[in-house]
């Protein structure tokens, strides 16, 4: 088992946000998740990544409890997240900007090697390696956030909402990069509210709502559930 959340509850101040979350992610596979604004999606993945401490529950990662560890030792077992909005350095180079990937001890080895698995799945980004991130489109810019993430050597990369503010012909390839990075060997779980791109791609995905989860199940059984279809896709 890749990752495993057990009746996570989480809060803050004395306002509560997820209410008994438990899910799993299995090693290779590419699990999503989810919902509406504000039904609990990026606060989970916090509590995930270490940057918000849950006031109860259970998180485990390849096996070991990592409730109560920090971030930077999360990021040096694997766990990497890719977050909402790119959070890219707008006036460094592409380049700059992908060896920031690199810094962490887990991804010092290999940064060659790396550099080239960016290079091969973005041919584009090594058009404009020497330009300023600024610069690029939105969907450079968020090929180039997901490129900075691969240079950490990630056994489970996180992804919060890739396709947000995209262009439709755009999001298509953006979905296409995904399920290529998961063919090349890293287990994704991918938090989006393009519900029909999204659960098209998992083996196993859940909604997410108002702090619990609603429903799970492999990606094609959602997308038959009636009331998701109803809730989610107008349909």
């Amino acid at each position: 088992m890749m990752l495993k959340i057990t009746n996570l509850e989480v809060g803050y101040g004395e306002s509560q946000v997820l209410f008994g979350v438990s899910l799993e992610v299995e090693k290779g596979d590419i699990v999503s998740m989810v919902g509406s604004n504000a039904a609990g999606k990026t606060t989970l993945l916090n509590v995930i990544s270490g940057l918000h401490k849950p006031w109860s529950g259970k998180i485990e990662f390849l096996g070991k409890d990592i409730t109560d560890i920090s971030t930077e030792k999360r990021i040096e077992m694997g766990l990497i997240q890719c977050p909402e909005g790119r959070r890219l350095f707008p006036g460094m180079t592409v380049m700059e900007n992908l060896l920031l990937g690199a810094y962490a001890n887990r991804a010092k080895h290999n940064i060659q090697e790396n550099i080239e698995k960016v290079n091969e799945m973005f041919p584009r980004l090594y058009e404009r390696r020497y330009q300023l991130a600024g610069s690029l489109s939105g969907g450079e810019q968020q090929m180039c956030a997901i490129g900075r993430a691969i240079m950490t050597n990630p056994e489970l990369l996180i992804l919060d909402e890739p396709s947000l503010g995209l262009a439709p012909i755009i999001v298509q390839q953006m979905f296409e990069i995904i399920q290529d990075v998961n063919e090349k060997g890293v287990t994704i779980f991918l938090i989006e509210q393009n519900v029909n791109k999204a659960l098209s791609l998992a083996k196993k995905g859940y909604v997410i709502e108002s702090g619990e989860i609603a429903m799970e199940g492999t990606g094609k059984e959602l997308l038959n559930n009636d009331d998701l279809r109803k809730a989610y896709l107008g349909v």
